[in-house]
């Protein structure tokens, strides 16, 4: 089984992007980010027509987050992180595809450093944390998916010495993305490739690209029922050098289908 997380950036504008991505990397599971979009907006019979079915919460502003299921059967859970209800924001989407548990994650940004959205971003943080402890309750299989919006270890972010004061790389959000860790979750692709360096971001801006001056902050969280299936993963880095490409590229993880 294959699953990836791709934050598109705005789907209506790189639409025939991630339509040419799905038909050439064919993952059986998609969590999508940042649509851009509002709900009544997505663009459900495009993704239909290359073999898609699909759940989503959008939002006009930078928010907005859906799964894809290539022939899984996919259910509703939640379309809110719990522990806030004036929380609005579609920054989370939960659902059970197949006999998992999936969540699409896409964590504030919190820039700039320090302010009120860098203290949004804690708090969210915490929240994502409880529930992730909450689910680890239940005896089955749970991945988090998506763009947690930090660079674990020095080893995920092109010349850390530059970010010290950035959101992104904040200490205390570092912290929390290990306390997720230690809940019980394994970061996937890191696992897989201890020591290299990967990236799954690059800014439009002072030839990042080009320069492969990079990021990674999409991130696959496996609870021990998958992580014992975990098999390969990777970046489809090529896709960043589409036109009307999204900042991201797409990542993905191959799960064993059991562990016989």
């Amino acid at each position: 089984m294959k699953i990836a997380t791709y934050n598109v950036n705005g789907i209506n504008g790189r639409l025939a992007v991630l339509l040419r991505w799905l038909k050439e990397a064919k993952p059986d599971v998609v969590c999508l980010q940042e649509l851009k979009s509002p709900s009544e907006r997505f663009l459900l019979q495009q993704i239909e027509a290359v073999g898609y079915q699909a759940i989503w919460h959008g939002q006009k502003s930078w928010n907005g987050v859906a799964i894809l299921s290539r022939s899984l059967p996919i259910q509703e859970v939640r379309r809110q992180l719990p522990g806030d209800p004036k929380d609005e924001h579609s920054r989370y989407l939960e659902a059970v595809v197949g006999q998992m548990v999936i969540a699409c994650v896409y964590c504030p940004n919190g820039n700039p450093y320090p302010g009120s959205k860098f203290d949004y971003k804690l708090k969210w943080y915490k929240r994502l944390s409880a529930h992730a402890k909450a689910l680890l309750k239940h005896d089955v299989p749970v991945a988090l998916v998506g763009d947690f919006n930090v660079m674990p270890t020095e080893l995920d972010v092109y010349k850390p010495e530059k970010y010290i004061n950035d959101a992104l790389f904040r200490k205390e959000v570092r912290a929390a993305y290990a306390r997720l860790l230690k809940l019980g979750y394994t970061d996937a692709i890191r696992t897989l490739h201890p020591n290299e360096v990967i990236y799954t971001f690059w800014d439009y801006l002072r030839f990042a690209w080009q320069r492969n001056a990079g990021l990674r902050l999409d991130h696959f969280l496996l609870n021990s029922h998958l992580a014992k299936r975990l098999r390969k993963g990777g970046v489809d880095k090529h896709v960043r050098g589409w036109e009307k490409a999204s900042d991201h590229a797409p990542a993905w993880i191959e799960l064993k289908k059991s562990l016989k």
